[in-house]
């Protein structure tokens, strides 16, 4: 890997560190600086090449060969760091050993399948719903966007009853871990230990109910699509991904509502615009903001080369915002925007293999709350929730009036 000393001089080299608490907190007048700087630039606190233009970011994403998953989606190098974790086989592995992982991941959850889901969480939501608009005032965080998740998703997989509670803080563990050693990443560690020893109980075959994901997944092993030993670890990967992508879409979707009534209006009006709403909000306050990949070989960007064994930080959630892609009101929220196209679930051959799963979640929740809600807004300050890799809200209350 480069040392900060043989970082080229010629390309743009920017002071910030990506992980202090103000830029997580408020991460886009550093996305500016970062895309007029250049499609390519350096991060010497962390001795990084970073990217947060759109077409660098996709590009990037999309060439698997070259920005390699494999020597780990974080920050650490798997080459030289041993990983806090058995790796990722979905996340942090690259062809031909990704391959014959993800084929079985995409039969487990065809679109069939998610198909098959939509009658029992249209119900749930429903339910949720209805209580919420009674209640006239809620937390969108602590009241949906944490619960209408949890109530679901489990099921599906087909979790043990108990401990699902933890969920919630392996997902942020995980996602911590691709930071640096900072405060984040060892508070999430130090509590990891009963968490992690209940997640890899659950992941295993007497744990999970027959006909969920979980099961499915056993079941691709039995028939020899994978290892036997593999399957924990895809279960796991299935659990890592699942649940806090989906809870901080939820409630960023929702706290960028609140934020614009007049887009809530919209939404009331035509209920169908839920899943557009969504993709509005994924592209306008992206749940995952960044990934690493590391330079297989040199890299040529922008006439600029990343040497081989680089680490390089894509920015996601900058390449969403990105007015060469999205014009000139990027940073407006506007549920009627065509946003299909958008990087915040990946691009490639590591696109998040559970979005349609977040995306059923969405927009089904989202429509039952449109179809019995006029008008929403903030009812007190929102609270972020500062994480090394994710942009969300610990707390964003808000107030509704009944249709």
């Amino acid at each position: 890997m480069t040392t900060p000393t043989d970082l080229p001089a010629t390309l743009p080299s920017l002071p910030d560190d990506p992980f202090d608490a103000g830029v997580l907190t408020d991460p886009y007048p550093f996305h500016r600086r970062l895309r007029d700087a250049g499609p390519l630039a350096l991060l010497p606190r962390h001795n990084l090449h970073a990217m947060g233009r759109f077409d660098e970011v996709k590009a990037a994403l999309g060439d698997w060969a070259t920005f390699v998953s494999g020597r780990g989606a974080g920050l650490a190098d798997f080459a030289r760091d041993k990983p806090w974790r058995p790796p990722s086989l979905l996340l942090e592995a690259d062809p031909p050993a990704h391959t014959a992982v993800r084929s079985a991941m995409n039969g487990v959850l065809a679109p069939r399948e998610i198909r098959a889901l939509r009658a029992g969480f249209t119900q749930v939501a429903e339910e949720i719903a209805q209580h919420l608009v009674e209640r006239g005032a809620f937390d969108a965080v602590r009241d949906l966007a944490e619960v209408y998740p949890l109530r679901v998703f489990p099921d599906a997989v087909g979790l043990p009853a108990t401990g699902r509670e933890n969920l919630l803080p392996y997902g942020s563990l995980a996602f911590n871990a691709f930071g640096p050693d900072n405060e984040l990443r060892r508070a999430a560690l130090a509590s990891a230990a009963p968490v992690q020893d209940w997640i890899l109980a659950s992941c295993q075959r007497d744990a999970l109910a027959p006909g969920g994901f979980g099961a499915r997944i056993w079941a691709a092993a039995d028939r020899g699509d994978i290892t036997h030993e593999q399957a924990p670890m895809l279960v796991r990967s299935l659990l890592s991904a699942g649940v806090d992508t989906t809870v901080h879409g939820l409630a960023n979707t929702m706290y960028a509502l609140a934020s614009h009534p007049g887009q809530w209006e919209l939404l009331h009006e035509q209920p169908r615009l839920a899943a557009f709403a969504f993709d509005e909000a994924l592209r306008w306050e992206s749940p995952v903001q960044t990934f690493f990949r590391t330079t297989a070989r040199d890299a040529p960007v922008a006439g600029a080369v990343i040497p081989a064994g680089s680490k390089v930080l894509l920015f996601l959630g900058s390449a969403n915002r990105d007015p060469r892609r999205w014009g000139a009101d990027a940073d407006q929220f506007d549920v009627r925007r065509r946003a299909a196209g958008h990087v915040a679930f990946g691009m490639g051959i590591h696109q998040c293999v559970g979005q349609p799963l977040a995306r059923l979640e969405a927009e089904l929740v989202l429509a039952a709350l449109a179809r019995r809600v006029r008008r929403v807004e903030l009812a007190g300050t929102p609270v972020p929730r500062l994480n090394n890799t994710l942009k969300g809200w610990a707390s964003v209350p808000v107030r509704v009036e009944p249709a």
